[in-house]
């Protein structure tokens, strides 16, 4: 698929640098990347948008650039992040400040950062502890560890392994960074990969070192310098997941082994384009991610990040394999928000997979079946997860940029208008011939029905952005500071379907979506403004549809 200059462009989330990190809790942290070229914009369904000429495409940076430029759905593998040590999770990063600027930061705020090590592996460094030692000339102890181990006869296990570690220890010996901040923080990787290398010496099944070990390789990867080809990314990344791969062999279930050793193949496969060996490389990213999440499945950031894994995945199989791997991320991005609803970078991605699946089916001539959810429903639909993403985070610039090409596609003045089968209002208990489907409309103020009046009135408001119009006395109503939780429903006593419970400080509201595709969209759709009324950003969403 071709693009011209003046096309607009959707990016990715930015990626997550990738950072020193002991099992433990996680934080997102977004990078900067390339602007987006003048190449194939595409989201992961690479198709034309039959709404307009502008197209969106993932990349791995955020722009600030103006939309008619390259705006850009950055899809989140600002989300590809290791797990890092002593962070609180769900913090809240500066997604607007650049990689590089994050990275250093993360350096000067040394104590914040442990690593793992002593003679058993066991007890953390700081960054500070690790410097003071480099200074005070601690790494004699490498040089004695080797006197003891030269008057020990090796087997041919401990020599092979011998010779991995001064192989991985050449790599990051060569790495020089690209400023004197870089330069003083691959000092310090350097001396923790010899103290990680010292503990394998003494006992090579101490997967802690291991593991330790490869995320210092990984860091490391970040800190070559981008004109560098002597060590390379690629080797350094390599080789970490050989550590990664030990590590878990001797323990199977170091989930964050597996989290890490994905974020670590994914960046093996960034690097290598839209190739077949890409496509391996993230089929096994995929498998890592899979098996990180049934090892801790209360882990949105690595649901999201297996997401992130397939949209990019199905962007290089053939066709006929494309439109299941797209479900499937559409199924680990929603999982991810279900975990973490405000949970802003899985929400945008999910919006920006969902434009290239309408873009795709665009392309092919509408859905396959009557069943279907037609291209307009999913423009439509995604509109609706960047508008939120948007309103969860107002200041960052790439949702802004995204939000300008989407907000078109929203039924504005609503959020979103659907069909919903009920019973009459003040009647819950109505015999299931009494229930009606009709209208609904979502705003930031909440769930209302409407009226075939109203409908009528709606129908031909909907095209001119006419105010706002007021439901029927007999009509159902649910205000966003009423509701307590909202979860599908499969109660007997209801008609056959796809139940909808909504609880409400007044009592339980019931209702029947068309499908349980459908339903999940309510679903979604409802908990997000719930969420971002929940969060004081109501009036931030009440600006994108009412302005």
């Amino acid at each position: 698929m071709s693009s011209t200059a003046d096309q607009t462009e959707f990016q990715k989330e930015p990626e997550a640098p990738a950072t020193l990190t002991d099992p433990g809790d996680t934080v997102i942290l977004p990078e900067e990347a390339p602007s987006a070229g003048a190449g194939d914009p595409e989201l992961p369904g690479d198709a034309e948008a039959s709404k307009s000429d502008e197209k969106l495409t993932k990349s791995d940076e955020a722009s600030d650039s103006d939309p008619k430029a390259n705006v850009e759905l950055n899809n989140a593998e600002a989300t590809e992040e290791l797990i890092r040590p002593n962070e609180v999770s769900g913090s809240d990063p500066k997604v607007d400040e650049p990689k590089d600027d994050i990275v250093e930061s993360n350096a000067t705020e040394s104590n914040s950062k442990q690593l793992k090590k002593d003679e058993e592996g066991s007890r953390t460094f700081t960054m500070r502890e690790l410097l003071d030692e480099l200074k005070n000339g601690d790494a004699n102890e490498d040089s004695e560890a080797q006197r003891r181990e030269g008057d020990t006869p090796h087997s041919q296990r401990s020599s092979q392994h011998h010779s991995d570690s001064n192989a991985a220890l050449e790599l990051i010996n060569s790495v020089t960074g690209a400023d004197e901040e870089g330069r003083s923080r691959q000092r310090i990787l350097t001396y923790a990969a010899r103290r990680y290398a010292s503990a394998l010496e003494r006992n090579q099944e101490d997967y802690d070192a291991l593991y330790n070990w490869a995320l210092v390789l990984q860091e490391s990867a970040d800190n070559v310098n981008p004109d560098s080809t002597s060590p390379s990314k690629d080797s350094l990344l390599e080789e970490a997941c050989k550590k990664y791969e030990e590590a878990t062999r001797l323990c199977p279930t170091l989930n964050d082994a597996y989290y890490n050793w994905a974020i670590a193949i994914s960046d093996r496969a960034k690097i290598r384009g839209r190739t077949k060996e890409a496509e391996e490389l993230w089929k096994q990213a995929t498998k890592n991610y899979e098996k990180a999440v049934q090892l801790n499945w209360n882990s949105p950031q690595a649901l999201n990040n297996w997401g992130l894994a397939l949209q990019e995945l199905s962007a290089i199989v053939p066709a006929r394999e494309k439109l299941t791997i797209v479900k499937t991320a559409i199924s680990k991005f929603r999982a991810a928000i279900q975990l973490q609803f405000d949970f802003h970078r899985a929400i945008y991605n999910l919006g920006t997979v969902l434009y290239g699946l309408a873009e795709d089916m665009s392309r092919t001539g509408g859905a396959v079946n009557a069943k279907d959810i037609s291209p307009n429903e999913l423009y439509s639909q995604s509109a609706i997860y960047i508008a939120a993403a948007h309103a969860l985070k107002p200041n960052y610039s790439v949702y802004t940029s995204a939000l300008k090409l989407v907000r078109s596609m929203l039924p504005l003045p609503y959020l979103k208008v659907g069909y919903l089968t009920s019973p009459p209002a003040g009647n819950p208990l109505a015999p299931h011939s009494d229930w009606k489907r009709s209208q609904f409309v979502l705003n930031h103020e909440g769930l209302q029905q409407i009226s075939k009046v109203d409908q009528r009135h709606m129908s031909r408001g909907l095209s001119s952005n006419s105010p706002d119009m007021s439901p029927s006395r007999e009509a159902i109503k649910v205000d966003v500071p009423d509701i307590i939780s909202v979860s599908a429903c499969a109660d007997l006593t209801l008609p056959p379907g796809a139940g909808l419970r909504i609880d409400t400080i007044h009592g339980p509201v019931y209702m029947i979506a068309d499908s349980w595709e459908s339903l999940d969209w309510w679903l979604d759709a409802i908990r997000l403004v719930y969420t971002i009324g929940a969060r004081g950003k109501s009036d931030v969403l009440a600006g994108i549809i009412t302005s």
